[in-house]
């Protein structure tokens, strides 16, 4: 599902690169440099001589520390949801492991992407539970994301009518770019979330229409076993209580408010003048605009647009590069560090699982038997 190609891998089986995940050391290192550059751009441009001694003489300790403890809340609150809508299948330590590799895969892969499927894999060699069982925990999470997003989009446009939400910079173009884009949003998630949940059987026959041209026919049974598992999973979802959607989105809540909580508090932690509720609305608009970026991560756009969101007038141009360099090291480059220490953590377990002679394991856990590491998550995230 990775927009990168898989490397190939040596002949011991390991890899130079993270290829088992489709994922390269070298997008990652491009990707946190590509941030880097802007962020440093932005620096340059905002440079005022006095801006350290401000900062210092502003700086507010507690702010910045409430700031790093969303950091663990958030690893936290996003194991504690997998371990839930895994029914308890999962335990807490490899739930937040998990969640930590999603985080990671989300990072390192474009933006439109996504790194569910990937973490997916890797859940389900950690927790050792099947891959469609946690494919089909990711996919429920990832649906009450979706359904953030959705709740989120109308509360964003209703507070355009009593706040400046989209900064002047933006435009009269680009304000009405990103209502738009809000407002097709909407639309894919409930169109998505109806057919998902309810009629999955209309979605499998126009793909199988799609799939019988000729040059796509090849993909069509591929394209068919999926759809069955999709059609199981809603059924599965289907069949849950109340009770489940409804804890199931109040953990989802709590993670997305101390992601959002996360950047407010750093800016505030050294300008004490914030219009809080603006930047929180502001963060969110940051947040759904940041979906559509190419990049992995969306490196160096997600830079770009914080610096039109949270420019003057709502913070002097001198707090823009530092608050924003914080806020990066914080929510994304922590989280390739340690999701990238997780997965290639695991990668090298079972790397010497196989030295060790533990064929006969892994093809119990994936049927593939003798087929090198590559291969198998290959297979899987396909």
């Amino acid at each position: 599902m990775s927009s990168q190609e898989p490397t190939k891998s040596t002949p011991t089986g390991t890899k130079a690169e993270t290829g088992s995940y489709g994922v390269s050391y070298r997008n990652i290192v491009l990707s946190v440099l590509l941030s880097l550059a802007v962020v440093a751009v932005i620096a340059v441009l905002t440079y005022e001589p006095e801006a350290i001694e401000s900062i210092k003489d502003s700086f507010d300790v507690w702010l910045m520390s409430l700031a790093v403890g969303t950091v663990v809340a958030r690893i936290l609150i996003g194991g504690w949801r997998l371990q839930f809508v895994s029914s308890g299948h999962l335990r807490f330590s490899s739930a937040v492991r998990g969640q930590l590799a999603w985080d990671f895969f989300s990072i390192v892969t474009p933006s439109v992407i996504g790194g569910g499927p990937l973490a997916a894999v890797y859940v389900a060699r950690d927790g050792d539970v099947k891959v469609g069982e946690a494919t089909a925990l990711l996919f429920f999470a990832m649906l009450l994301d979706q359904f953030f997003f959705a709740a989120t989009v109308p509360l964003i446009v209703l507070a355009t009518f009593f706040m400046p939400v989209f900064p002047p910079a933006l435009g009269a173009i680009g304000t009405w770019t990103f209502l738009i884009y809000f407002v097709g949003l909407l639309a894919w998630v409930y169109v998505f979330a109806y057919v998902t949940f309810f009629r999955p059987e209309v979605l499998d026959r126009w793909l199988k229409k799609v799939f019988r041209i000729k040059w796509l026919r090849k993909y069509e049974h591929r394209v068919a076993t999926e759809m069955h598992a999709m059609q199981e999973r809603a059924a599965l979802l289907r069949s849950q209580p109340t009770s489940f959607f409804v804890k199931g989105s109040v953990l989802t809540l709590m993670s997305w408010t101390v992601r959002y909580a996360l950047l407010v508090l750093i800016i505030w932690s050294v300008y004490d003048n914030l219009d809080v509720l603006l930047a929180t609305v502001r963060t969110a608009a940051l947040t759904l605009g940041s979906l559509v970026m190419p990049t992995p991560g969306g490196s160096g756009g997600v830079e770009g647009l914080y610096a039109l969101f949270f420019g003057p007038p709502l913070m002097p141009s001198f707090l823009v590069a530092p608050t924003l360099l914080i806020w990066r090291i914080m929510g994304y480059y922590v989280y390739i560090a340690l999701g990238g220490y997780l997965t290639m953590h695991r990668v090298r377990q079972e790397l010497k699982a196989r030295r060790n002679g533990s064929e006969a394991t892994a093809a119990r856990e994936d049927g593939t038997g003798t087929q090198d590491l590559a291969s198998d998550w290959k297979a899987d995230t396909e």
